[in-house]
């Protein structure tokens, strides 16, 4: 219980102590585009209604969840096999280290050409961006897989689907949750820079037509829906890595402990 209450108060602490030095600092603020936080703060309700939720941060959430969970299965199932054989790795690799190079945003006119303007750019225009953190992760975690485990895998006679499941994703799940971890941020990202291009709703639109028509305060506000969505989503991505990580985590500790 009081490591609980500990871990609580080192989580609250910091952003509690940002949001002072924010409120103290623009309290006297007449600067247009830098207005208190507390106008901001009074702008909040009036902005994002129950309505707006639903029209723009919804469909800005689920353009999202689209394209990062196809960025994670391909991500993860390409990753696999260029994992497992060297071969295919020493002819993939070339290419791949090329296509990571490449910043996502720009291939966001050449996905319009292809994909159009609606939702489908969106999501993948996202899913380019996120597939490349779990696609390498995971090739590195598939070739960390421990010799000895292998080897006894295959003395028992455990392989294929079996081998895969028990042996080859488990192993590597830790990498492949490192990698999902930072394709959530980039995901973040490049869900509100799609919006910005040809959008007729969602976070990353609604912010621009703030501050094209110099409502400063409003684009504040979309700001921090974007900050609390972005903690929303992190907290929910914890708790899951968690559960599904917990004989990692436990394995972890009982090290730690052991002299």
């Amino acid at each position: 219980m009081r490591r609980a209450l500990l871990r609580l108060v080192f989580a609250v602490a910091l952003p509690a102590l940002l949001v002072t030095v924010w409120w103290v600092a623009s309290a006297g603020s007449t600067d247009v585009y830098w207005p208190p936080l507390r106008t901001i703060v009074e702008a909040f309700p009036d902005v994002w209604t129950a309505e707006r939720l639903r029209g723009d941060v919804l469909p800005s959430a689920l353009r999202l969840a689209g394209g990062y969970a196809l960025a994670a299965v391909v991500g993860v199932a390409l990753g696999t096999a260029i994992g497992s054989y060297r071969r295919v790795r020493a002819v993939c690799e070339p290419v791949l280290e090329f296509l990571r190079a490449v910043p996502p945003p720009v291939l966001v006119p050449v996905i319009m050409l292809f994909a159009g303007i609606g939702d489908t750019m969106k999501v993948t225009v996202i899913a380019a961006g996120c597939v490349w953190p779990v696609l390498l992760n995971t090739v590195e975690g598939v070739r960390a897989v421990d010799p000895v485990m292998a080897e006894t895998a295959r003395s028992y006679g455990i392989t294929g689907a079996a081998r895969l499941r028990n042996l080859v994703l488990r192993s590597a799940s830790p990498q492949i949750f490192a990698g999902l971890r930072q394709a959530l941020s980039i995901g973040i990202i490049l869900m509100v820079i799609s919006e910005m291009f040809a959008a007729s709703n969602g976070l990353g639109f609604t912010i621009v037509q703030f501050q094209r028509g110099f409502a400063i305060p409003d684009m504040w506000t979309g700001i921090l829906v974007l900050g609390l969505l972005g903690f929303l989503l992190s907290v929910v991505f914890q708790w899951v890595e968690r559960r599904v990580l917990g004989w990692y985590h436990g394995l972890r500790a009982s090290a730690r402990r052991s002299p």
